[in-house]
C-alpha cells in the first residue's frame, strides 16, 4: 500500500485528526492518531495490509508479530491476516495483559509462543518509547529474539538533541524502527491534495520548532 493510500485511510477513518491535542509529554500537537479508533472491518483490513506490505519486505521473516496492549493488539491480528491472505506467509500472533491472569491458562502473555523466535513489536506510534521498551524487555525475558519495531507513523519530533524518538528508541533497543509513514508524508499529502490548508500550516510551524526534517 502506497503513503498516499494510507494516508487516504487514517483521513477517511478519521484517526488522524487536526486541532489542538496535549501530548503525553504535554506538548500540544496540531494534529493525532489514534488507530484505537478504528473500529470497522473494511478499515482493519486495510490497517492489516498495509502493515503487512511492510513486514513482508523485512528479511528474514519474523515469526511472531507482538501487539502491546491494548493498541496493538488489532494490528497483530490484521497483520497476520494480511500477511496470509496476500502473501501467503504465516506469523503467529501474541499480545500482554496488562494483569497477570491467575486462573484458567494464567499468565501474562495470550496468543503464540515466544521461546527461541524472531518477534516483531507492532503499535502505532512512538512518543516516549516506554511502552516499546517494555515490551521489548518482556519478550527478551520469554526467551524471544527482537527483531523490529513496527509503527504507523513517525512523528519525526526531536527527543535527544538532534536524534527523534524513533531513532532515540533504535538505539536504545539496538535494533531497526520502522514506521509506514512519516510527518513529511503527512505534509506532502496536504499540499498535494489541497486540503485542509489551515492544518497544513499550523503542522509546518510545529515541525519547524520541534521536528527533525
Amino acid at each position: 500500500m502506497r503513503a498516499d493510500e494510507f494516508l487516504g485511510l487514517l483521513l477517511h477513518e478519521n484517526v488522524l485528526r487536526f486541532g489542538d491535542f496535549v501530548l503525553k509529554s504535554g506538548r500540544h500537537s496540531p494534529y493525532f492518531l489514534n488507530l484505537g479508533a478504528l473500529s470497522n472491518g473494511p478499515a482493519l483490513d486495510r490497517l492489516g495490509a498495509a502493515y503487512a506490505a511492510r513486514v513482508s519486505t523485512m528479511s528474514p521473516l519474523p515469526e511472531l508479530l507482538f501487539g502491546p496492549a491494548y493498541k496493538g493488539i488489532p494490528i497483530a491480528v490484521a497483520t497476520s491476516v494480511a500477511l496470509a491472505r496476500d502473501y501467503d506467509v504465516h506469523i503467529d500472533v501474541a499480545f500482554d495483559r496488562k494483569e497477570t491472569k491467575e486462573h484458567g491458562e494464567g499468565g501474562r502473555i495470550v496468543g503464540g509462543p515466544l521461546e527461541g523466535r524472531r518477534a516483531v513489536i507492532v503499535d502505532d506510534v512512538v512518543t516516549d518509547g516506554e511502552a516499546k521498551i517494555h515490551a521489548f524487555k518482556l519478550l527478551e525475558a520469554a526467551g524471544a529474539q527482537v527483531v523490529g519495531v513496527l509503527v504507523a507513523l513517525d512523528r519525526l519530533e526531536r527527543v535527544d538533541g538532534e536524534n527523534t524518538g524513533i531513532q532515540s528508541l533504535a538505539q536504545r533497543l539496538g535494533i531497526p524502527v520502522l514506521s509506514i509513514v512519516t510527518l513529511d508524508d503527512v505534509v506532502r499529502y496536504l499540499r498535494e491534495h489541497g486540503e485542509n490548508a489551515e492544518a497544513l500550516e499550523t503542522i509546518l510551524r510545529y515541525r519547524s520548532l520541534y521536528c527533525v526534517s
